[in-house]
């Protein structure tokens, strides 16, 4: 598992080798608001792995106080989008001499209000949270698209997945969800659609192990 937090990381770790019994579970750093972070972290992976069968970019950023990355991109735009694609496209070469390996991109459906503003990619001009939002969740299907264009013929599946509306911090920056009471209402009125992320996993185990998804590639799941 690759993380930002380790001591989060390593107390999930441990809940997993319990349940599953299998102890081959390993936590690594990986901050995707740092390319060299990602860098550092490919290197390292490479040096103990020669294999790589499934990729799961999951990391997210969502409605963020206008912030940026060390590279001084957007914060949802370089988490969501380009720390991942850099990511993918360094692990590429394990991915391929791995085959058949699948890469699953955790979308949303905010992409639909999404749209990639060439003029003003960093939001420099005007930074709206729910628009970055999408624009980088559109951004994830588009490379999605792309990649799985690129990589067919090689044995490397790319696909999008939206697992849903699922309890977990990403949604700790939301204005409601800052006020004890919104969030009482909130959980209070939406309970029956939102997901534990036990259940917000599923989708994206099904995009990652089912085998009738062998020779899927470049879709979108919801």
């Amino acid at each position: 598992m690759a993380c930002r937090d380790m001591e989060k990381c390593e107390s999930t770790r441990l809940d997993i080798v319990m349940e599953s019994r299998n102890k081959y579970v390993y936590c690594r750093p990986c901050d995707l608001a740092s390319q060299k972070s990602i860098k550092d972290f490919v290197e390292q992976f490479k040096k103990e792995h020669k294999n790589l069968h499934i990729l799961i970019n999951n990391a997210g950023v969502m409605r963020c106080p206008k912030s940026y990355t060390q590279e001084g991109i957007e914060m949802q735009f370089g988490v969501n989008h380009i720390g991942h694609f850099l990511l993918t496209n360094l692990l590429l070469d394990v991915l391929k001499v791995s085959t058949p390996s699948r890469i699953v991109n955790i979308s949303s459906s905010a992409h639909k209000r999404g749209k990639i503003k060439l003029d003003d990619l960093n939001s420099d001009k005007n930074y709206e949270p729910g628009e970055a939002y999408a624009q980088s969740k559109l951004a994830n299907i588009l490379f999605t698209k792309e990649l799985a264009n690129k990589l067919k013929g090689t044995g490397v599946t790319v696909n999008a997945v939206h697992p849903g509306i699922v309890r977990t911090e990403i949604m700790r920056h939301m204005e409601i969800y800052q006020r004890r009471l919104g969030k009482w209402l909130v959980d209070s009125l939406t309970w029956i659609f939102i997901k534990t992320p036990r259940k917000g996993a599923q989708p994206v185990l099904f995009v990652a192990l089912d085998p009738s998804l062998d020779n899927v590639t470049g879709d979108y799941f919801v």
